[in-house]
């Protein structure tokens, strides 16, 4: 088999030839859009964040709209998406902070973003990646680490050591598509419980790891 660097790229060119668009599957305008829209998907699917966030931004469509919202009623709004409260939280806080602090723009860099409440490394290097273009690094959600073990691009469970391990697999040019190729595939083929490992087009440089 390949060395794991030749390997990835061959990984990276057969699911860039499958997804010619790679983009967050989250519905977004901008930045603040996918910044928000990202931290109401932790733990709830993408689908139902769509449906959510069209109502927020209807009646809240500026940061400053939702800094001076009160907690409760985004609660209301984001109550479906799961851990409501918190979420709420951050997000009135992480307006807050951009509105003092970043003059009501999304700051354009890892060590700010991840300043802002609800705003962790994966969060932060989506938004980079994604609104602004600027690969920073990988972000890691489940997918990315149920196909990265899978595929013997690391031996890690842990989101910052698959990060750190993935990296140097990819140019920096590609780190933003790779997170978006993952989590096509690992829900098109490669599901946690019963991957279609028959109609996998990586069968071929995949060690099967952990299956």
């Amino acid at each position: 088999m390949p060395t794991d660097r030749h390997r990835a790229q061959l990984i990276f060119t057969r699911l860039a030839a499958r997804y010619p668009d790679p983009k967050p599957a989250l519905d977004h305008a901008d930045a603040w859009g996918l910044l928000v829209a990202t931290v109401l998907a932790a733990q709830c699917t993408d689908a139902r964040v769509n449906q959510v966030t069209p109502a927020l931004f209807q009646r809240w469509p500026k940061i400053a709209d939702l800094a001076g919202a009160q907690v409760a009623d985004i609660e209301a709004v984001v109550h479906s998406t799961g851990f409501f409260r918190n979420k709420a939280k951050n997000l009135k806080a992480a307006a807050q902070r951009i509105m003092a602090v970043y003059n009501g723009e999304v700051p354009r860099a890892m060590h700010e973003l991840v300043t802002l409440p609800g705003v962790a490394r994966k969060t932060a290097n989506i938004v980079l990646g994604s609104a602004f273009g600027i690969n920073e690094g990988i972000a890691v959600d489940t997918h990315v680490t149920r196909l990265a073990f899978r595929l013997g691009l690391t031996g890690s469970g842990d989101a910052k050591v698959i990060e750190r391990d993935l990296m140097p697999l990819f140019d920096r040019s590609q780190w933003a598509d790779i997170n978006h190729y993952l989590v096509y595939f690992g829900r098109e083929v490669c599901g946690a419980r019963r991957p279609r490992c028959a109609d996998c087009g990586l069968a071929d440089l995949c060690p099967r790891k952990g299956l």
